[in-house]
């Protein structure tokens, strides 16, 4: 294939996350889960599913179809479409476009605050196998999941080490009703404040990226302030032309939240500067790390 039929499936490419979405949102996965069905009994209920589109059911263990819902909403897609001035002057891409942080929107349209809680546990299902097969969370007595969302990834872990003892700590709309168990307690609070005690281990998946620097540290000093091991599971950015998943991540954050993704020497600092040493580095077969990190002595 030529460079200019490559470059140009990459400029279409908004075609195919377009029409994923609307698959997802028209639930076509769970419609095709038995067996094939007419375009006209489809058109009815609303070609077979095929094995790339398992991930679109919304009953399977790994589902996509929370997030491919979400990334096709008009808030979402608005945000992208300011990213050429979001690039010149730096700034929010979505508050370019809707005047306000996308946390403030979030909290202001609940709907669409729901949206993103379930894109980020389908998230999470895709990347809690990998996390569990690289490293060990069950050495821990108690993990602190900080602003864990829903409780996906803990009630994860909870299952996956049935000595385990977890604490969710979000936003009280986010934490509302959710249930983990006798093993398992729900906190709310703001992290800017201050987070919940008790843990040996803190765990934040994908919190920093969603920061710059400034607040990023506010957050891991926070998190400090209570002791015990620090978990960051994170993308890391590698290299010039490789990690391409990290830098199109990084992009995001420069568009939906205004974060950033980051090399491991700029965790490093960011660790340094909150009072953490970094202890090492897991990879895991998702393409996310854990940062591991202990209090400085």
């Amino acid at each position: 294939m030529s460079a200019a039929a490559d470059l140009r499936r990459l400029v279409n490419s908004y075609q195919v996350s377009q029409a994923i979405h609307v698959a997802a949102i028209l639930g076509m996965a769970d419609l095709l889960a038995d067996g094939p069905r007419s375009s006209d009994d489809l058109a009815e209920g609303t070609g077979s599913l095929t094995e790339l589109g398992e991930p679109l059911r919304s009953d399977v263990p790994e589902s996509l179809a929370g997030w491919a819902a979400f990334i096709g909403r008009p808030n979402h897609r608005d945000s992208w479409g300011a990213l050429a001035e979001s690039v010149r002057t730096g700034e929010n891409a979505f508050l370019l476009a809707h005047g306000v942080k996308v946390w403030e929107y979030r909290a202001e349209h609940p709907e669409e605050g729901a949206i993103f809680d379930r894109a980020m546990a389908a998230s999470s299902n895709v990347v809690l196998r990998s996390l569990l097969v690289a490293y060990d969370f069950g050495r821990f007595e108690t993990i602190v999941d900080v602003g864990g969302g829903n409780g996906t990834l803990l009630a994860g872990l909870l299952e996956a080490h049935p000595a385990l003892q977890g604490v969710l700590f979000d936003q009280p709309h986010v934490v509302e009703g959710v249930d983990l168990g006798e093993r398992g307690s729900v906190v709310a609070g703001n992290f800017f404040e201050s987070v919940p005690d008790g843990g040996d281990a803190y765990l934040l998946k994908w919190i920093i990226h969603d920061w710059e620097d400034e607040e990023s540290i506010a957050i891991l000093r926070n998190v400090g302030s209570r002791g015990g091991t620090l978990l960051l599971v994170e993308r890391i950015l590698g290299p010039p032309n490789e990690t391409p998943e990290a830098k199109l991540s990084d992009l995001n954050m420069l568009v939906g939240p205004g974060g950033q993704e980051r090399t491991l020497e700029e965790f490093e600092s960011l660790l340094e500067a909150a009072g953490y040493e970094l202890v090492g580095t897991t990879p895991t077969e998702s393409g996310m790390f854990v940062i591991e990190a202990a209090p400085a002595s």
